[in-house]
């Protein structure tokens, strides 16, 4: 019994305190694991980058492919309507020249080919009062056929348009006395009949309806030498192309 005394004693000194210990332990939880609390949002993040970047190499890879199907012809075809600003001699103000145009382009990348162009002009040049118009002002039908060969070169291109540009240099021939009943046409102040140089450079817009079929608009600078002198005439071209012969 005596032995039991000290423990007693002990045991009777310490249950004040063992509520206040159970009181602290519980209000100081242990620190959660911060690592863990990490990992899941690094996963999660990782995991949406993951699918973003397949979406973008999806995309990537069809854009890729529609600019393929588009542009990986060997052969151009185009029919076009035309409009210049052309002056009909040295002191005559500048008329309209409305145009056929036709040509083949031969691809040899998806970007560089050559371009074979045939176009036909025609207008009314208008002379003023001469002495052989009766006092009238007058106005006499002219034409104008080219024959250009030159480079062009796709340096932008998307799935639904392209843009290129186009150098040309050939062949032009000048009717001006065809409407002048024997007239000749310099006596009116037009240009002589005549063969002479032609030249282009054009910016070419196409708009893609399918992979084979295009809108095109072509505004350009023509070149041609009648007269022993230059004509610097603005115009365009406007029509449709046909794509053909895959690479």
């Amino acid at each position: 019994m005596h032995l039991f005394r000290p423990f007693t004693l002990v045991l009777a000194l310490s249950m004040p305190v063992l509520p206040a210990l159970a009181q602290s332990s519980s209000s100081n939880p242990p620190a959660p694991d911060q690592s863990s609390s990490h990992a899941q949002p690094t996963g999660e993040t990782q995991g949406q980058m993951s699918v973003q970047a397949r979406l973008r190499m999806r995309r990537e890879q069809r854009r890729a492919t529609a600019i393929h199907d588009a542009y990986d012809h060997r052969f151009e075809a185009y029919t076009n309507l035309g409009y210049l600003r052309f002056k009909p001699g040295p002191n005559l103000q500048r008329l309209t020249f409305y145009a056929w145009n036709v040509g083949v382009t031969r691809y040899y990348s998806e970007r560089l080919g050559v371009n074979l162009d045939a176009r036909g002009y025609f207008g009314d040049a208008y002379v003023g009062v001469t002495q052989y118009s009766q006092g009238a002002f007058t106005r006499y039908k002219i034409s104008q056929y080219d024959v250009m060969l030159g480079p062009t070169y796709r340096f932008y291109m998307q799935p639904k348009y392209s843009i290129s540009g186009r150098a040309q240099a050939g062949w032009s021939m000048g009717n001006f006395s065809g409407d002048t009943n024997g007239v000749p046409p310099k006596t009116l102040g037009l240009y002589p009949d005549g063969n002479t140089y032609s030249a282009s450079v054009a910016v070419v817009g196409d708009y893609n309806i399918s992979p084979t079929f295009a809108v095109r608009v072509a505004p350009e600078y023509f070149l041609t030498g009648f007269g022993s002198t230059v004509q610097a005439s603005p115009g365009f071209t406007i029509g449709l192309v046909y794509r053909f012969g895959k690479q």
